[in-house]
């Protein structure tokens, strides 16, 4: 008798820990993450960007649909605010730094600087970012969470990675606004 009870007890505290596992998260707690809706030069929303700190810095997560399928070029921009339909609103660049824009610049590139992205046939987007440029901590030179927020933009074309200010990258057409 005093097996089969041990053997319970045992199945029991497996079980436990267990579920216990399931609930914990893999690489710690997430202290900062929030998500925002894209929109189009109409107002329209296209789907959402999730921003999470993560100790490599901040991970976007995208998933949008109703865009032109092709690569684009992805920044973030210095004021969170989206008006329709050019979102100028949004500002430069974040750039706290106050280098020249493009990964390939010789003299630096924007913190608000990220790589293109590509929108399938079907004109979706799913896809994963991380940047170490920026962050979500307040207080910081480099956070997104200033006084006025910051702008997730989508420009029409391809950053060529080299012409300041924007890359080349035509017009504005999706934004996302950033605050907490």
């Amino acid at each position: 008798m005093k097996k089969w009870m041990f053997v319970l007890v045992l199945v029991l505290l497996v079980s436990g820990c267990n579920q216990q596992k399931e609930l914990m998260p893999v690489s710690g707690a997430i202290e900062h993450t929030l998500v925002t809706t894209i929109v189009d030069s109409t107002g329209n929303g296209i789907g959402a960007a999730e921003l999470t700190e993560t100790d490599t810095g901040v991970r976007i997560r995208l998933q949008l649909k109703g865009l032109e399928p092709g690569e684009k070029a992805i920044h973030f921009h210095e004021v969170g605010k989206c008006d329709p339909p050019q979102f100028t609103t949004a500002g430069g660049h974040v750039n706290p730094a106050k280098k020249q824009h493009g990964f390939d610049n010789p003299k630096g590139y924007h913190a608000g600087d990220l790589p293109n992205l590509k929108v399938n046939k079907k004109g979706e987007v799913d896809l994963e970012i991380t940047t170490p440029n920026v962050t979500l901590e307040k207080g910081s030179a480099k956070s997104l969470l200033d006084e006025d927020g910051s702008a997730l933009i989508i420009h029409e074309k391809a950053d060529d990675y080299v012409t300041d200010p924007s890359g080349n990258s035509g017009d504005r057409i999706a934004c996302g606004i950033i605050m907490k």
